[in-house]
């Protein structure tokens, strides 16, 4: 019987899971950057030797435009220390703002939206002599006492 590590391997080394290696180098990158770009960041792919960077958040824009050099000297240095990497190359960087925001997000079961009871008891004279004013006053007061 095959142990689970060489299942894993051998289904790990298919051409049809080739995606799988380019992911782990793509995590390794973001864990290698320092904390508020891992935030920044909400995922990226090399396609045709450009680097891809979706961010998390439109602010981060500016400050990794200026660091376009740093983000591509930092997967070289991945690809020459790392031997699953080697392949990952990239001569241009290119920023873009995710509209799917891979960052998870635990909803909290508690926040929903506040329902409030109408405190007033709609005993109030109307003093318009206006018949569409005195319609529209009568169905404000029938919504109040409705509720």
């Amino acid at each position: 019987m095959k142990r689970a590590n060489t299942i894993l391997s051998h289904i790990h080394n298919l051409p049809e899971f080739k995606s799988l290696k380019s992911h782990y180098c793509y995590q390794k990158f973001i864990s290698l950057l320092n904390p508020r770009y891992q935030k920044a960041i909400a995922f990226v792919y090399v396609r045709q030797e450009t680097l891809f960077i979706a961010l998390s958040h439109p602010g981060f824009k500016m400050e990794l435009n200026y660091n376009r050099d740093l983000l591509k000297n930092l997967l070289t240095l991945l690809g020459n220390e790392d031997e699953k990497c080697k392949s990952i190359k990239a001569s241009k960087v290119v920023l873009f703002n995710s509209k799917h925001n891979s960052i998870i997000k635990k909803e909290n079961p508690y926040n929903s939206v506040p329902h409030y009871k109408e405190m007033a008891l709609g005993n109030f004279t109307i003093q318009s002599e206006d018949t569409k004013i005195l319609e529209a006053f009568e169905k404000i007061r029938a919504s109040i006492q409705q509720q």
